[in-house]
């Protein structure tokens, strides 16, 4: 795979990579395991999984005659850092939000 690693943004944006990063959390498991979690094909599993390897957020291990994939939480570093940076805004809104609540005081009405 001499491929650019994709966008892991692109990756996660799928519910079904999503959950099938919180599937191989645990342990390693085939596409067969994985694919008994979900509605879709097994091929349409192995695409899924397959982006999810081109982004570094999987790794798979040949184990007899099946692939086994893990997940590779490093990976996921990137999504943390670029969330730590918004966290500003939200602890932001959240004490003037405190701000406003202890200034109504006793549940009345502003006026």
């Amino acid at each position: 795979m001499g491929a650019e690693k994709l966008d892991i943004f692109q990756a996660i944006a799928d519910p079904t990579r999503r959950k099938l990063l919180r599937l191989l959390a645990g342990e390693r498991q085939s596409v067969t395991m994985l694919s008994q979690h979900f509605q879709i094909s097994r091929v349409a599993v192995s695409k899924h999984l397959r982006v999810l390897e081109e982004s570094k957020l999987v790794s798979a291990k040949k184990v007899g005659r099946e692939r086994r994939y893990q997940l590779e939480a490093q990976a996921l570093l990137e999504v943390k850092e670029w969330l730590s940076f918004y966290e500003q805004f939200w602890d932001n809104k959240m004490t003037a939000l405190k701000y406003v609540v202890e200034e109504d005081g006793n549940g009345g009405s502003r006026e």
